[in-house]
């Protein structure tokens, strides 16, 4: 069976998951063509992230000519087809904020996926987040294209659900996908009942690399780790705020900021205004066994999340042995459980933010390692890479059956 993958913008250093996902997919078989709208415009720092990028095909690396003469091939094979993805178009962009005209791109772009899908032999195409990709994915199909399915993450999709068109993706997919509990019922809100039964549960997996790493001794030095995109919705201008608080009470420890993103400015010069840089570290985007060694290195992750789905990261420091301080937001609860394998905090409350913090420094490390323990076997059991890829693969070749 041949699969397209298709991300808006891929590989980037925070789709690692998806990475492991297609690879765990190749491994049981099934072939796995990548295809992106854009490509990621900074430099890739993890190998496996510059080899990836090698085999992905990006849409408008076509160019602007290259979408109209798509556009007009298309109208001009399958008139009637266009027409109505014309349409399609048209009613999605006419409800989103991001209006007719980029859906009218949308459209152009889903013209150039269905030739490609067409000479590669495609049978089902899979997108990643419930946005812009799952758009094309969606007018290609109506263009007659193969059937597709869609990976919903959140937040953005549960933030503006009508904007995004996301009853109707749902009405028009083979099946849906959440990634946790929390996801499939915002899923379900926004859907009709009678196509609730689409919607599975297949969730974010971590590789061997994670799973079967050694037991790494608590380190005594007070480091903590944050990894994350720099962003609103990551909540660093609070973790910054409640570092403060740490410094002022005469705490000695040392923050790590691993990620980039739109934030940074704001969150430099907060770092300056509370003369923190004796304390707080911004290291930017690492590899991903950078990554690994900054966790490693580290007591606790610490990620205060107004508005998630389910990091990937929080999985990653639990299979690694370090416990988790997080909110209580989205999925999240999900997998931390406040005093087993971590800390939950109300999104927002810095006070709460700052006085766990202080709490995990003065924690000792024979207790720290045994909430990583608890952590790591949790993760085991439900974050698998190769087994939630079964799962994905399972519903692959059902569609097919179905079709066939």
């Amino acid at each position: 069976m041949k699969v397209a993958y298709l991300i808006n913008q891929y590989p980037q250093p925070s789709q690692s998951f998806i990475r492991r996902e297609i690879a765990a997919l190749e491994q049981l078989g099934l072939t796995v063509d990548r295809y992106t709208v854009r490509r990621w415009d900074r430099q890739l720092i993890d190998p496996r992230d510059q080899e990836e990028a090698k085999k992905t095909r990006c849409i408008l690396d076509v160019g602007v000519m290259g979408l109209i003469l798509a556009c007009l091939r298309m109208l001009a094979c399958r008139p009637a087809r266009f027409v109505r993805a014309a349409a399609l178009a048209w009613r999605c962009g006419r409800r989103s904020e991001r209006g007719l005209l980029l859906h009218g791109v949308y459209l152009a772009e889903a013209c150039v996926l269905a030739r490609w899908l067409a000479e590669c032999g495609t049978s089902h195409v899979h997108a990643h987040f419930g946005t812009n990709s799952t758009t094309v994915a969606m007018l290609a199909h109506a263009l007659g294209g193969p059937g597709y399915s869609f990976t919903c993450h959140g937040p953005e999709e549960f933030d503006k659900p009508q904007f995004v068109a996301l009853g109707e993706k749902i009405a028009r997919c083979r099946f849906a996908v959440a990634i946790s509990e929390f996801g499939r019922s915002q899923m379900y809100r926004w859907c009709q009942y009678e196509d609730w039964g689409k919607i599975q549960i297949v969730r974010c997996g971590v590789d061997p690399q994670f799973l079967d790493a050694p037991p790494t001794p608590m380190p005594a030095d007070p480091k903590l780790v944050c990894v994350g995109r720099l962003s609103e919705q990551k909540g660093q201008l609070l973790l910054i705020e409640a570092a403060a608080q740490l410094a002022g009470r005469g705490m000695r420890f040392e923050l790590v900021l691993v990620g980039d993103g739109e934030m940074r400015p704001q969150i430099e010069s907060l770092i300056q205004r509370h003369h923190l840089a004796d304390h707080v570290r911004l290291a930017g985007w690492m590899s991903g066994q950078q990554v690994r060694d900054e966790i490693l290195s580290g007591r606790a992750l610490v990620l205060p999340s107004f508005a998630e789905g389910l990091p990937v990261v929080i999985m990653e420091a639990l299979a690694l042995g370090r416990p988790v301080l997080s909110t209580y937001v989205a999925g999240i609860p999900e997998l931390v459980e406040g005093d087993i394998n971590g800390w939950l905090v109300p999104a927002g409350s810095v006070q709460r933010l700052g006085a766990t913090m202080e709490e995990i420094l003065r924690t000792s490390p024979s207790r720290l390692e045994e909430m990583g323990k608890a952590g790591a076997a949790k993760v085991r059991e439900k974050h698998n890479a190769a087994t939630e890829a079964a799962r994905l693969a399972e519903l692959f070749e059902r569609m097919d059956k179905t079709d066939t």
